[in-house]
């Protein structure tokens, strides 16, 4: 699959990387979501990590029949011990699914599932699948390659006025507990008729869905999101561990910040400062969350789209360069707030 996926991105990259998905499927409308909602009972899932574990088995609630597919052979053998459908590759997984959705650590990895050998396309021009879903955290440039690569293709059995797969980008947030709990929100970016059409598949994993507009935005509004929370916690550990050599109790300093204008999801919901907040990573030795390797990824792929379209980001620099040390020094499996302890040193609440 390595060798496939350096001819595949040699492919790829031909392809105008300043295609907007969305014009050139205007025209392919789409009944209302509730009408498509009893054509989509097939999903298949791909990616059963962390995150896409726990959003298939809310999928399995919500009364989808649902087939997967991971690398990971085991995880493979939990989901078919409880009656979920496994198959060994992506290409087999979409013969059986009107709706494919994905959830993988990077962009080398969708392009593979997409593109690769016995990947979802497979070199095809009619695929079953109407609907392709990916919710990946990957780069805007990379998703609209593969829009483009899907919006090639046809259906094998065509759907009312639907006549060509759909990908949409539908990243998300909320971590590991929203996809325990099905709180996630969905960013999605694609043909808007397409998105109201994947909203009843949506709903059953999440709590909200925001549709960002064409192709390629909801991966950009993903990366936005994400920049700013790692500059609000940089932000809030520096004025909590400066307080504290200031004289200031971080409990105090947090009373303080949180009933002023320093207000914010670092300070009110996610405190770093151990012994501030129960039931949040700082409480529990950073264990759990969002590792910090995962921030330094998605602030690698901000600093990357950040020199494409050609924007000066001195705080993704600043803020990829203390997430790349927190990982240098050991500590990328630590939830990001642990910039607190090991970057500037505070010390817990007594």
């Amino acid at each position: 699959m390595a060798i496939r996926r350096a001819q595949t991105l040699l492919c790829l990259s031909k392809l105008k990387t300043n295609f907007v998905l969305g014009s050139s499927l205007r025209l392919h409308r789409f009944s209302s979501s509730s009408q498509h909602a009893n054509q989509f009972q097939n999903v298949g899932f791909i990616g059963l990590g962390n995150m896409g574990s726990r959003m298939v088995n809310n999928l399995v609630k919500a009364g989808y029949k649902v087939t997967v597919h991971d690398i990971n052979r085991d995880v493979m053998k939990m989901f078919t011990e409880m009656g979920v459908s496994a198959r060994d590759t992506p290409y087999e997984v979409a013969q059986d699914s009107d709706v494919v959705i994905t959830m993988l650590p990077s962009s080398s990895h969708v392009t593979d599932v997409y593109t690769g050998i016995n990947g979802l396309l497979q070199g095809e021009k009619s695929i079953r699948p109407a609907l392709l879903i990916d919710s990946s955290t990957i780069d805007p440039q990379t998703t609209r390659k593969i829009s483009l690569a899907v919006s090639n293709c046809y259906l094998k059995e065509k759907r009312e006025s639907w006549e060509k797969p759909v990908m949409l980008d539908a990243p998300v947030s909320g971590g590991i507990l929203g996809a325990e709990a099905g709180t996630l929100t969905f960013m999605v970016g694609g043909p808007e008729d397409a998105y109201l059409a994947a909203r009843p598949i949506l709903q059953s994993m999440g709590r909200s869905s925001i549709y960002c507009g064409a192709s390629g935005n909801g991966s950009a509004a993903k990366i936005c999101n994400n920049l700013a929370m790692s500059v609000s916690m940089l932000g809030v550990s520096e004025a909590l561990s400066l307080g504290q050599s200031l004289g200031i109790s971080p409990s105090t300093l947090t009373q303080v910040l949180n009933t002023s204008s320093g207000r914010c999801w670092s300070s009110d919901t996610y405190n770093p400062v151990p012994g501030v907040l129960k039931g949040v990573p700082s409480s529990r030795d950073y264990n759990g969350g969002f590792a910090s390797k995962l921030m330094a990824k998605d602030l690698n792929l901000a600093a990357a789209s950040a020199k494409e379209v050609g924007h000066k980001g001195p705080l993704i620099s600043k803020a990829q360069e203390i997430y790349k040390k927190m990982c240098e020094d050991g500590h990328e499996t630590k939830d990001f707030s642990c910039v607190f302890r090991h970057f500037y040193n505070g010390k817990d609440e007594v």
